[in-house]
């Protein structure tokens, strides 16, 4: 993966404080006396990991009636399994007819009843596909255009720069996606955004956010929504840090039990052994 873009708007409040940070170390290394009174007073010493602290998943959720589709990717506590999640919500009743449906060593979504579906164009899609050692998450068709260009050796950004976010107007949903790369009982992840510039469809904003050996027992939250509205306002911000529970049931309880019980619509939820590479999958449809 290349190198992760912080360019947003609390990446650079975060690299501020880094900024500051710094300057208190060049102090204290010259005064620890005073340092540590100015820092006891007004320096505390989490200044700078303040935009990056861990938040509940589950309040998280509690909080949001429609965060809208939403991928979480990280390491179980124990240090052993990869954790892949991915949900999706509805407003309407189109978005609403859907389920999660295995396909090969991934999923593709499916109008639970055919005869109300009105446009398949961005609810019906595969939100997970298998390349090698990689596994893609996505909430739409550009699964399938990282797959087919990093089958022909691109990176995941390259291969997600033909495209942009959705034309839906005037909402626009963003494009998330995510890969997970495990090679060698090690792992690395990546989370992206393609979203339009504050709903002005004129201007495309890029992000990628990359982390190598994820700490165990976290992992990072992105979601297309901030919350409900009229137009959805786009997500904003890095991908939250967020805990891993220790187990594929813990993961799917966390998950679906905490999503708006009448916005809820499906939900995937995937641990892969870093040694073997065996795979555990919980798929949970509202229309059983």
């Amino acid at each position: 993966f290349s190198g992760a873009c912080f360019f947003c708007k609390n990446s650079l409040n975060f690299l501020v404080d880094v900024q500051l940070a710094d300057q208190w170390n060049n102090h204290r290394e010259h005064n620890s006396e005073t340092a540590d009174r100015l820092g006891r007073e007004s320096f505390p010493l989490n200044l700078g990991r303040k935009f990056m602290q861990k938040i509940s998943l589950k309040e998280d959720l509690q909080q949001n009636t429609y965060p809208g589709r939403g991928i979480v990717l990280g390491k179980t506590p124990d240090g052993r399994k990869a954790a892949a999640a991915y949900f999706i919500m509805g407003r309407s009743e189109n978005s609403r007819n859907r389920i999660f449906v295995t396909d090969g060593q991934g999923i593709r979504t499916q109008a639970y009843d055919p005869s109300k579906l009105t446009d398949p164009s961005l609810i019906i899609y595969a939100p997970v596909r298998v390349l090698g050692n990689k596994t893609i998450v996505t909430n739409g068709d550009q699964t399938d255009t990282i797959y087919a260009g990093m089958d022909r050796q691109l990176t995941f950004e390259q291969a997600l720069r033909s495209r942009e976010f959705e034309p839906d107007g005037p909402n626009f949903t963003p494009r998330i996606s995510g890969i997970l790369h495990i090679e060698n009982g090690q792992f690395n992840y990546a989370l992206s955004i393609l979203k339009s510039s504050d709903g002005n469809p004129q201007s495309c904003h890029r992000y990628t956010f990359a982390y190598e050996n994820p700490l165990a027992g976290e992992g990072h939250f992105i979601h297309t929504y901030m919350h409900d509205g009229d137009p959805l306002p786009s997500f904003e911000g890095e991908p939250k840090r967020v805990e891993i529970p220790d187990s594929l049931d813990a993961l799917t309880t966390l998950l679906w039990d905490n999503l708006n019980p009448d916005n809820k619509v499906s939900l995937f939820v995937r641990m892969i052994d870093l040694e073997s590479g065996e795979t555990e999958t919980r798929i949970v449809n509202k229309h059983a």
